[in-house]
């Protein structure tokens, strides 16, 4: 049986703060993308959610973001390629120095908000972030969209891609979500979203917000830990993988 990795963007706070139920949510996922510092995040947050991943046979991953807490990493911000290489690379470093303090290894890597979205549409900036993945580790496979410029430069740089699946978010082209405040770009209900991952795996194509059926590759599917509903979602989610009678594990297995 073909399974599907349920990923999610976790340790996300900062100090005190708290924004998501991680250690509700990390039982429900297979594969965690960990703040590094940058947009969320800090050395405590993500000593503990790599030990709560340690916990649940999790995969410890990195979620890389601009420098951006006042806006969590949603806010473009002008940075040169070699600023953006070196960012990448110590965001990188701060959380395999901390898995590796735990025991556990960093396997894999992805792109946060503002960053994942301008990776989807800009060469330039999607080689610079691929490149400092395996320059830093070529073993780090890259967690992201299809039909986008950051996994093109991916597969072209022989990068593992797992092919992410947003259950929660409006598509209004290939590779490309809807902004969010459009009509579409974001769906709320676990019972329309259970329909939606059951039908997606299913048929193999995605309902762009246009009425359009593109194809669609899926490996994993993401789990926005940063809504109200997140653990509602992450059952719906894989009651939707059940549906299309596959089953949940991490990616590779």
């Amino acid at each position: 049986m073909k399974s599907i990795d349920v990923n999610s963007d976790l340790g996300e706070g900062f100090g005190p703060y708290r924004i998501a139920p991680d250690a509700e949510l990390m039982p429900l996922i297979t594969s965690a993308n960990i703040a590094c510092g940058a947009h969320a995040g800090d050395p405590l947050i993500m000593d503990e959610t790599v030990s709560l991943a340690q916990d649940n046979q999790v995969r410890v991953g990195a979620h890389v973001g601009f420098p951006d807490r006042q806006n969590f990493g949603r806010r473009m911000m002008k940075m040169t390629l070699k600023e953006l290489e070196l960012m990448t690379i110590a965001q990188l470093g701060t959380l395999g120095a901390l898995a590796d303090h735990r025991g556990a290894k960093l396997t894999h890597a992805n792109f946060h908000g503002a960053l994942g979205n301008l990776s989807f549409e800009d060469v330039d900036v999607a080689t610079v972030l691929i490149r400092a993945m395996k320059a830093y580790d070529p073993k780090l496979k890259f967690i992201g969209l299809a039909d986008t410029e950051a996994s093109r430069v991916a597969e072209e740089e022989g990068v593992e891609v797992v092919y992410s699946f947003l259950a929660d978010r409006g598509y209004c082209a290939p590779g490309r979500l809807a902004p969010r405040g459009t009509e579409g770009a974001l769906l709320h209900e676990p019972e329309d979203i259970r329909v939606r991952v059951a039908e997606t795996l299913s048929s193999g194509k995605l309902k762009l917000t246009t009425g359009q059926s593109i194809p669609i590759k899926i490996d994993s599917i993401l789990v926005h830990s940063d809504t109200p509903n997140a653990l509602r979602l992450a059952d719906a989610i894989r009651q939707g993988i059940a549906d299309a009678s596959l089953g949940i594990a991490p990616y590779g297995l």
